[in-house]
């Protein structure tokens, strides 16, 4: 397991079939000179003896992004217009009903909001790397496909627009959304201003969601983001993208929390998703992460044994 100090955050020792080094950002590098082409054809992919192993030609990878139909391209537009609508409706009454005598819940819900979103966004992740498989009706093709292409491409999701990358998260967070609207334009003034703290935290919490595959996006993205993007990592406020390269040594088994990454060291350090994985391993009998190397397997070099019935 890669770990959250010395050699692990500088992308860990490799087991299994091994995953490309994110590039150095522009202007960061050994030499200061890193250009922007180079760049980007670092994080398209790696050549290793002359042939491409991940990247936007892998074959897996190529297949993978087939699957993204008309149909979901429409549900994401829905949900991305839908979600955004009720963001606005929403924050427009926050503010109007804005107290001063509300200031420290509300700083206090900021916070707290961060950090259960940065926990349900690991939970989600570690859920759909480690379970299921891109066959199973419905969630298959919807959910569980964007992981898979993402450990084979881990770039791809640079080259997705907004709606692609959020249109998912936007449809989560649309029943809450729903639910606060509803009590904006139901509840007293009176009920409202003793509910506000909380509606806060909750409004904080659905934002931080709503984002999370945004602020992904931005974890693998090394040319031309804007400064207060980088401030933000720099600072650790949202997921750094040095921090989130632990995740993508294969077999991609730990530091699943992509809000902020606040809590990947932690639940690292207690054991938490090992546990949780021999827990459910032992009541099913399911192995983890088997339907995610399926893609990559053919890639992988040769084993000795592999070899064997060839010479």
């Amino acid at each position: 397991m890669a770990s959250g100090g010395g050699g692990g955050e500088e992308g860990g020792g490799e087991r299994g079939c091994p995953e490309p080094d994110e590039p150095s950002e522009p202007g960061r590098g050994p030499e200061g000179e890193a250009t922007t082409a180079a760049a980007t054809a670092a994080a398209a992919a790696v050549v290793d003896g002359g042939g491409r192993r991940w990247g936007a030609q892998h074959a897996g990878a190529r297949e993978l992004a087939q699957l993204y139909s008309p149909g979901k391209r429409l549900q994401e537009w829905c949900c991305v217009i839908l979600c955004f609508s009720l963001i606005v409706f929403n924050l427009c009454h926050l503010l109007r009903l804005a107290s001063l005598e509300h200031t420290h819940l509300v700083l206090l819900g900021i916070f707290a909001g961060a950090l259960i979103a940065d926990f349900l966004s690991g939970l989600v992740h570690w859920g759909a790397d480690t379970w299921g498989s891109v066959e199973l009706p419905v969630v298959g093709k919807a959910f569980i496909r964007p992981f898979r292409e993402h450990h084979i491409d881990p770039t791809a999701i640079t080259r997705h627009d907004f709606v692609e990358t959020n249109g998912d998260n936007c449809l989560v967070t649309l029943l809450p959304l729903m639910n606060m609207a509803y009590k904006f334009g139901t509840l007293s003034p009176d009920e409202l201003y003793q509910l506000y703290p909380w509606e806060c935290f909750v409004f904080c919490l659905i934002i931080f969601g709503t984002f999370t595959n945004q602020i992904h996006k931005w974890s693998h993205t090394y040319v031309g983001l804007p400064q207060w993007v980088t401030f933000l990592q720099d600072w650790h406020i949202i997921l750094p993208r040095k921090h989130h390269r632990i995740h993508h040594v294969s077999p991609h088994e730990t530091y699943f929390c992509i809000t902020t990454g606040w809590l990947n060291y932690p639940l690292e350090k207690i054991g938490f998703w090992r546990r949780l994985e021999d827990i459910i391993q032992g009541l099913t009998g399911e192995k983890p992460r088997a339907d995610d190397m399926k893609p990559k397997a053919s890639t992988c070099p040769p084993t000795i044994l592999q070899m064997l019935p060839a010479l």
